[in-house]
């Protein structure tokens, strides 16, 4: 028997309509590229949003069209994550730090017809315009007087687009599972895969993502989204501040430690959202200046493991309760969380950070579990490891334009990441399947020496991987950046892990280096470390 309710649909325009029957004059606050700090509401957005999409309709932009941005942080993007699809048409946020050859695979699979790119990002389209075989013109995100001289062509000035539209829109009706977004994973490994997300699976993510159970926003909060707009919808912070109407503030470019502390000091910024590397950018930062005062309460912070040494320094240094989410781009992205509960912070200083450095809870919606080599399921004891597996209705079911299920096994979606899972549901990473040591058939755990390495007071970033070894298979080289000015030599890290770990685990060789090489979005990049040092411990 079916209920009598009505069948009304979940669309990303009725975030941004919300927003604007609740909280019209609530900030939006962005740095632009062009280098000024710009003001707006999401009053403002929903018009500018109007005129954007009278502005696709005149480019003859259809339902179904994908339509590609190469930008950062800034209002004229969100204006895009709601004008695009709110036509019907999917909006394509392009990683612009991937390589050239990537960059033109992606455009050309997902078959984009306009791609609306940064002034930062200009020159990158020149040289590959002749191969994007379905762009049908460039519209670069800044006014008339700062248009770049280029040779992409057709070329629009996106602010002489909106000039003269009218800023109401009758927005349309459709269905909820309508394809909104697509994103592309880093890859890696191979062409990056594109993950289609629908209007349903985003209006239900910004739900949960807004709730007390992932990033607790209030409207009250002030949210910096340091995570980049192209890199998995910015973790659905431009979909959820509308929603819980809490001040959102934009960072542009300036994910650098001086542009992000000035917006914290201006805006009055509560919450922070990004990787581990960009709160240890802010606070190389903050300890060349001394600072302690911040108005920062929380930083909610994922895409890589939480280091134990940053969780105690941002609590007992700045009084900041470091947040661990977990997700992928195929999660929507966010899935996990440990808000701080008055559970949480009831525990011992030492045990509740061992705690924030997990991935913490499941959010309504997500399920999940672990699997063993065998395809069996694991105990979710806290102690037994498998592969992480997650369903729920903000995760992909399949790659675009991909017939190949062997990453969705009956259902699940699986992660790569080993796991334990405690009794009472806190999701624990152990490492990814690729990063794994294995030593003399034993496993051995990079993040876990990492975590302890981290707390090293001289050590700024550390990262482990596996180094061939003639009579062991693999063993943990431990590859380190020291604070500036601090004299540290492998013993003197092999003498802090007494103790904490077995010995067997101790990594054999400990290189110091003066930078990680890294993603565009902050991951390290252990493959390439791999091939860099893959062969110092072997004869």
């Amino acid at each position: 028997m079916l209920a009598n309710m009505m069948d009304t649909q979940l669309l990303i325009i009725d975030l941004l309509r919300h927003a604007v029957n609740r909280h019209p004059s609530q900030e939006v606050v962005s740095r632009r590229i062009e280098g000024d700090i710009h003001r707006s509401s999401y009053g403002q957005i929903w018009q500018r949003s109007a005129q954007l999409a009278h502005a696709l309709n005149a480019l003859e932009v259809q339902p179904g069209d994908c339509i590609a941005t190469l930008a950062w942080n800034t209002h004229r993007h969100m204006e895009l994550y709601y004008a695009v699809s709110g036509i019907g048409a999917v909006l394509h946020t392009v990683n612009p730090r991937l390589f050239s050859e990537q960059l033109e695979y992606i455009i050309n699979h997902a078959e984009d017809q306009y791609v609306f790119v940064d002034l930062s990002f200009v020159e990158l389209l020149e040289p590959l315009q002749d191969k994007l075989s379905s762009v049908k013109g460039f519209i670069v995100m800044t006014d008339l007087a700062h248009m770049p001289e280029t040779s992409l062509a057709p070329l629009y000035c996106f602010e002489t687009l909106l000039t003269g539209q009218s800023s109401d829109y009758d927005w349309p009706r459709f269905d909820e599972n309508t394809a909104a977004s697509l994103c592309y994973t880093s890859g890696t490994t191979g062409n990056p895969k594109g993950v289609l997300y629908s209007h349903r699976a985003m209006v239900l993510h910004a739900q949960a993502t807004a709730s007390r159970e992932l990033l607790d926003l209030k409207t009250d909060t002030v949210l910096l989204a340091m995570v980049a707009m192209y890199h998995a919808g910015a973790w659905g912070a431009p979909y959820a501040a509308p929603l819980a109407g809490c001040k959102l503030v934009l960072p542009g470019a300036g994910m650098d430690g001086a542009s992000m502390s000035e917006l914290i000091e201006s805006e009055g910024v509560t919450v922070g959202l990004g990787v581990p590397t960009i709160w240890l950018t802010l606070h190389n930062y903050w300890a060349d200046r001394s600072v302690d005062d911040t108005s920062l309460e929380r930083v909610c912070v994922g895409g890589a493991a939480s280091p134990l040494g940053m969780v105690k320094l941002y609590q007992e240094r700045y009084g900041i309760y470091w947040q661990p989410i977990w997700g992928m781009t195929e999660t929507g992205p966010l899935a996990t969380s440990l808000p701080a509960s008055a559970r949480i912070m009831a525990l011992p200083l030492p045990e509740r950070y061992q705690q924030q450095t997990s991935a913490g809870w499941a959010a309504f919606g997500v399920e999940m579990a672990l699997f063993d080599a065998d395809e069996q399921r694991v105990c979710h004891d806290g102690v037994a490891t498998g592969e992480l597996r997650v369903r729920g209705p903000w995760i992909s079911s399949q790659y675009y334009k991909n017939d190949d299920l062997s990453a969705f096994p009956d259902g699940w979606l699986a992660t790569g990441d080993i796991a334990v899972i405690s009794p009472d549901g806190i999701l624990r990473v152990v490492d990814r399947k690729k990063d794994v040591i294995k030593s003399g058939g034993e496993w051995i755990s990079s993040l876990e020496i990492e975590n302890i390495v981290s707390q090293h007071p001289s050590v700024n970033e550390c990262t482990v991987i596996g180094a061939k070894h003639p009579k062991w298979d693999e063993r943990p080289l431990l590859i380190v950046v020291s604070n500036k000015d601090a004299e540290l030599s492998h013993e003197d890290i092999v003498g802090f892990l007494d103790g904490k770990i077995a010995h067997w685990w101790k990594p054999d060789q400990t290189i110091f280096i003066a930078e990680l090489p890294k993603t565009g979005t902050g991951k390290v990049l252990k493959n390439e470390l791999r091939e860099r040092y893959g062969n110092v411990l072997a004869p």
